[in-house]
């Protein structure tokens, strides 16, 4: 939460003249409601389930950039389907940064609550060795510009192809 994710992953997208998708988007769209009140309706289990069905669906497409919420690596099924079907790219910055980055966002079910940045940094001790475990390439995003976090992604996928 809070990475820069969605930001470098449309950025990258237009840089690569692919589509773009945010599978946290993808669920607004097709609920048509935030993902806040899925949360307040359906708890996280409702959310996680709806999270699986739509990268199933994406993860099938070709040429596609893939923002994915934070916790979709939580579901082993998830983390399946994103290793055999791309690329992964985790975006990494500190419990600090990514606080001041999400102070005003109301929108993170999992961040409303009265100490945000220890709910952070229990949030980071859970998924970090699992995102370690699944990138194939780890950014430090709060050092580097979009800018040059795009120039280092297709650096990468430059050495990969040739």
């Amino acid at each position: 939460m809070g990475t820069g994710k969605t930001t470098i992953g449309r950025q990258l997208a237009k840089n690569l003249s692919v589509s773009f998708y945010d599978s946290d988007h993808e669920i607004e769209k097709r609920t048509g409601v935030k993902i806040s009140i899925i949360f307040e309706i359906e708890g996280e289990e409702g959310f996680r389930r709806r999270e699986t069905q739509i990268l199933n669906e994406l993860s099938q497409m070709n040429n596609i950039v893939l923002s994915t919420g934070g916790g979709a690596v939580t579901k082993a099924e998830n983390r399946k389907t994103l290793k055999n079907n791309g690329h992964i790219i985790y975006l990494k910055s500190s419990p600090e940064i990514l606080f001041k980055r999400t102070a005003d966002d109301k929108n993170r079910p999992l961040l409303q609550t009265d100490n945000r940045l220890i709910q952070i940094r229990k949030i980071l001790a859970e998924r970090e060795p699992i995102y370690i475990e699944m990138a194939d390439e780890i950014i430090d995003s709060e050092k580097k510009s979009s800018k040059q976090i795009i120039q280092k992604i297709l650096e990468q996928i430059d050495n990969e192809n040739h």
